[in-house]
């Protein structure tokens, strides 16, 4: 696997895939990878002819400065990681390569990025999501882009910018990958104290007693996916991550396209949690149905 640096080193090397009539995967990603990076590269390798992997810490969706200061850079080890997974390049470019000196455009979402994240982490995380994807599809020209479901606000965010500026990417999306015991993979995780390990379940426990809520009133009661069900639904959440000593900023059902709440089941809903464990936030998702 190779690594490059720079815009001019992997147009060339996508040109000459190109040239003969090969398909480009691309796997955006911050770097300390894990399964549910590595579940991605996989998916890529099925499906491509040349997998790129990127590797760029984006100062651009980072709120607080100590976030980004403290979020871990593996380069060697992500760089074995990715090939393991059958990466043919990894993208780690500089900052500079990405946000020249005069760089001065944003690419804004709006709607979809109002609530949730984007109300708790302030509209600039989203903007620079955008920003940095719509860079990364416009330097690698990926035929098909591959993003994980745990980040599904953000999935939503580049499905409509996709759309909206007709860019000739195809969405992949893979399933959240858990550690055994139900915990969500993230690059944070290793960032949580010993005695907050147990506590970060509480978000998947919340997710879980949503879910069970709207099913045992959905076998038990008439209109247990209506907006007072739903209600029960989420305060059973609340209180469930409540018992193991985490308040969530949020938890909520919503439309896994547009992130607006859902007042009832009549279509496909996303319940969504983040919240701080310790010094570390952490986000999850399930989506739920009224009936197994």
């Amino acid at each position: 696997m190779e690594t490059l640096r720079t815009v001019a080193q992997v147009r060339d090397r996508v040109r000459r895939v190109r040239a003969d009539g090969g398909r480009v995967g691309l796997v955006p990603t911050m770097g300390a990878l894990h399964e549910g990076h590595l579940s991605l590269v996989r998916m890529a390798r099925r499906d491509c002819d040349l997998v790129v992997v990127s590797l760029f810490v984006n100062p651009a969706q980072f709120g607080e400065e100590s976030d980004l200061a403290s979020y871990p850079r593996t380069e060697a080890r992500d760089a074995e990681l990715a090939a393991g997974a059958g990466a043919d390049l990894l993208f780690a470019p500089a900052v500079a390569e990405v946000y020249p000196d005069g760089f001065a455009t944003t690419v804004r979402v709006t709607g979809v990025t109002e609530h949730w994240e984007g109300e708790h982490r302030g509209a600039a995380h989203f903007d620079g999501v955008a920003t940095v994807v719509a860079k990364l599809f416009a330097m690698v020209a990926p035929d098909l882009a591959y993003f994980g479901q745990k980040d599904a606000q953000q999935v939503a965010v580049v499905r409509r910018m996709v759309t909206d500026l007709n860019l000739p990417v195809e969405i992949r999306v893979g399933p959240t990958v858990r550690e055994p015991d139900g915990l969500a993979m993230s690059s944070r995780n290793v960032r949580l104290r010993p005695e907050d390990r147990e506590r970060a379940l509480s978000l998947r426990a919340g997710l879980d007693a949503v879910q069970a809520t709207i099913r045992d009133g959905a076998d038990g009661a008439d209109g247990a996916d209506g907006a007072d069900g739903l209600d029960s639904a989420v305060r059973a959440g609340v209180e469930a991550m409540r018992s193991r000593g985490v308040e969530p900023e949020y938890l909520a059902l919503v439309d896994p396209e547009t992130f607006a709440p859902v007042v009832d089941l009549s279509g496909p809903a996303l319940a969504v949690v983040a919240a701080r464990v310790g010094d570390v936030r952490l986000i999850d998702n399930l989506p739920v149905e009224a009936s197994a």
